[in-house]
C-alpha cells in the first residue's frame, strides 16, 4: 500500500522505524547497519524527513540521534498509516471478531522494534481463546496483508518483552 505512494524504500523503512512505535531512536550508522544501506542514502533521508518535522534530531553523547517528532499535526495519522501499511489494524480486528475473551494485544520482535522482516509477533493475552480460529486467521491474514503471522498465547505479559500495546480491554 505504502510502497505506491512512497517510492523511496529507505524513506519508507525510515517512517515504518520511527512511527510504529514513538520511543524508538535511531542514529545514522545504526540504522545503516540494520536497514544494509549506506549511510549517504540513510543521512539524505533522515535529513528530509527532519526538515518536513516528521522527526526531531537531537545530541546523544556527541552523536546525532533521531526519533519520531510526537507533536508534529501528522504524527497520529502517520502511525495509523504505518499500521495499516504493515496489516496489524486487519489483524486487531480479525482477531477481535472472533478469538474469545482478548485481555491486551501485542506486537513482539522485530515489528516492535521498527524493523520490517516479513514475520509479524502477535502476543495474545487472555482466558480461554480459540486456538482452533487462531490457526486458520493465521493463513487468512497472511494472504491480506502479506507478511507472516505468528500468533503466541499467553494469560499475562512478561515484562522482559519489548512490546507495542496494540489493543487493552
Amino acid at each position: 500500500m505504502l510502497n505506491k505512494l512512497i517510492t523511496s524504500k529507505t524513506r519508507l523503512r525510515l517512517l515504518i522505524k520511527f512511527f510504529i512505535n514513538q520511543a524508538n531512536r535511531g542514529y545514522l550508522n545504526g540504522l545503516a547497519a540494520e536497514f544494509n544501506e549506506s549511510t549517504n542514502s540513510i543521512r539524505k533521508e533522515l535529513n528530509h524527513l527532519s526538515e518536513a518535522g516528521y522527526l526531531e534530531k537531537y545530541k546523544d553523547n556527541n552523536k546525532i540521534a533521531y526519533k519520531a517528532n510526537i507533536r508534529h499535526p501528522m504524527f497520529e495519522i502517520l502511525q495509523k498509516v504505518v499500521l495499516k501499511h504493515l496489516g496489524l489494524e486487519e489483524i486487531i480486528d480479525h482477531v477481535l471478531a472472533q478469538i474469545g475473551e482478548v485481555n491486551e494485544i501485542h506486537v513482539l520482535g522485530d515489528y516492535a522494534k521498527g524493523i520490517d522482516t516479513g514475520l509479524i509477533e502477535v502476543l495474545l493475552i487472555g482466558n480461554e481463546l480459540n486456538t482452533k480460529y487462531l490457526t486458520n486467521l493465521e493463513e487468512k491474514i497472511e494472504k491480506l496483508i502479506e507478511r507472516k503471522v505468528q500468533f503466541i498465547i499467553s494469560n499475562r505479559k512478561s515484562s522482559e518483552q519489548h512490546s507495542i500495546l496494540l489493543y487493552q480491554k
